[in-house]
């Protein structure tokens, strides 16, 4: 069973899209976002599979997308009931949240 320790969670950005990735002992999860405009990432999708449920997989994924919007100064939109969920858990996170 994979375990969840110091691996990074990785950003591969396009012009319109972009993901965000982490893989765990082959294992990979990701979530994906589109561009609308300089200032704003959509969160579309976020895929955990089986092995890593449980273990704060997804969480990192969001969580590593609000601290470079923090960064890049851009806000978020989450449509991915997933994102959307665990954004709403985390008061701190609220201020790059576009509704």
């Amino acid at each position: 069973m994979p375990s969840v320790g110091d691996e990074k969670v990785e950003r591969q950005d396009g012009p319109s899209k972009g993901r965000y990735r982490l893989v765990i002992d082959g294992v990979e999860a990701e979530m994906s976002y589109s561009r609308a405009g300089d200032g704003l990432i959509i969160i579309d999708h976020t895929e955990v599979p089986a092995a890593l449920r449980g273990r704060k997989v997804g969480e990192r994924l969001v969580r590593q997308a609000i601290e470079d919007a923090r960064r890049d100064g851009i806000s978020i939109m989450p449509l991915c009931p997933f994102a959307k969920a665990q954004i709403g858990r985390h008061p701190e996170w609220q201020d790059v949240v576009r509704r």
